[in-house]
């Protein structure tokens, strides 16, 4: 009878099949089916991972189309927490398919319908609430011993006064000579290992208020008692799935809309490592002036009050699904290069040829200034991106930039106003 595996369904992205990190038979030992969409296939154009998918992804691999039903919430869900912008149509047929297996598996319990639900947690079934009230209440007359440590008699002495303090009685302040007679029968009084009167001499050693301090090297080694917890801590809270805790079913993706939505979902969300994904932090963009956010990292310009006032900004989803930002603390806008005077118009042709190098100030800054997203200006220049040819830097004729003089921007976005040098002394 063959083993258990602590997943029941994988359902793969086309990034794991891609790069075949991780490999195919790492995942057949976790899990008993991998799934995919059909649209993710066609995806992949690179002649080494196409052969490599036909020759040993496609025997293991089932492709299943999801239904309108589960397109139609994911495509919901992803509108209510902001993705829907940024996800594809086989992103969502993926996050569909993962929703559909989760359904039929475990029903709707463990799914939330909107963003920051509350899903209520299942009793455990052995407690049951007669044993639950078989503990009964200290009765008002009755005392309680106080509870003595192994340490020695200072431990005791303490833990009795602290007991009638809590009956409303002033604790007497012990003399100088008891102290010194209770710290000599705490020496006398300690076991004989090493290790143990270890403890107890820095406890008689240490001053009342303070805790014994710890040896600062010892919190950074690695030991088999806190290796998981490390390893939790470099992969953002991810924890290893085990038999006695199994997924239903858990995607595979490297695209962080589509992890903030499995999260938010509550859906099961694996690392490269096959380990269950907890946290993800990433970046977005937030506007310093009306404080709207977007996960298009591509934006120049805010899509609600259209100012260039975008910054980036890094945030976290958690398991619950809550979404954080973490903000600069005494954040200020660099103002520098915001107010000039504008050149007056040149007249020219419409396709403006005839106007290239003539006014816009000295030396033509001001020429085809763009200052907003909707101007012809800012579209010719972010469609012309798409025609550019790629540089091939094996050819003997290249020259880097910065050999040649021509230092674009870098991602090569088109540049928004005049710059924060508008307002230099010019020569």
């Amino acid at each position: 009878m063959a083993s258990p595996k602590p997943i029941h369904t994988i359902v793969l992205d086309a990034g794991p099949m891609l790069k075949n990190d991780p490999p195919i038979s790492s995942l057949l030992v976790k899990a008993d089916r991998l799934v995919t969409v059909p649209a993710v296939i066609p995806e992949i154009r690179d002649a080494t991972a196409r052969s490599r998918i036909e020759s040993t992804w496609k025997p293991f691999l089932e492709t299943i189309a999801p239904s309108p039903q589960s397109l139609k919430a994911v495509t919901d869900f992803a509108r209510k927490t902001g993705d829907l912008v940024v996800l594809s149509r086989p992103d969502l047929h993926i996050l569909a398919l993962t929703y559909e297996v989760e359904i039929q598996r475990s029903g709707l319990s463990n799914v939330r319908t909107f963003p920051r639900q509350k899903l209520e947690k299942p009793k455990p079934p052995g407690i049951q609430k007669d044993e639950a009230d078989q503990t009964s209440p200290i009765a008002d007359g009755e005392k309680v011993a106080p509870q003595s440590t192994t340490i020695g008699v200072a431990h005791t002495v303490s833990t009795s006064y602290s007991a009638e303090s809590t009956r409303g009685e002033k604790p007497a302040v012990l003399p100088d000579e008891l102290v010194e007679s209770t710290n000599l029968l705490q020496i006398l009084d300690a076991p004989l290992d090493p290790t143990d009167s270890a403890h107890t001499n820095e406890a008689v050693t240490t001053p009342e208020g303070q805790a014994p301090s710890e040896d600062s090297d010892s919190e950074g080694w690695i030991t088999p008692a806190n290796i998981q917890k490390h390893q939790a801590k470099d992969q953002n809270g991810a924890i290893p799935v085990s038999v006695e805790k199994p997924l239903n079913v858990a995607c595979i993706t490297s695209d962080f809309a589509m992890q903030n939505v499995l999260l938010s979902m509550n859906l099961g969300l694996l690392n490269t490592s096959l380990q269950r994904v907890r946290n993800i932090k990433t970046f977005v963009l937030r506007c310093h002036a009306c404080f709207q956010t977007t996960k298009e990292m591509t934006k120049q310009f805010c899509p609600r009050c259209g100012k260039p006032t975008l910054s980036r900004v890094s945030c976290s989803t958690n398991s619950r699904g809550e979404f954080k930002l973490y903000l600069k603390k005494n954040m200020q806008w660099n103002h520098r290069g915001d107010r000039y005077s504008i050149p007056k118009p040149v007249p020219g042709h419409a396709n403006g040829k005839a106007s290239q190098g003539k006014g816009g100030g000295k030396g033509g800054w001001g020429h085809s200034l763009i200052l907003a997203e909707d101007q012809k200006e800012y579209l010719r220049a972010t469609s012309g991106t798409g025609r550019k040819k790629e540089t091939d830097l094996m050819d003997a004729d290249y020259l880097p930039s910065i050999l040649t003089g021509e230092r674009g921007r870098a991602g090569g976005r088109p540049k928004v106003g005049a710059g924060r040098n508008v307002n230099s002394k010019k020569r």
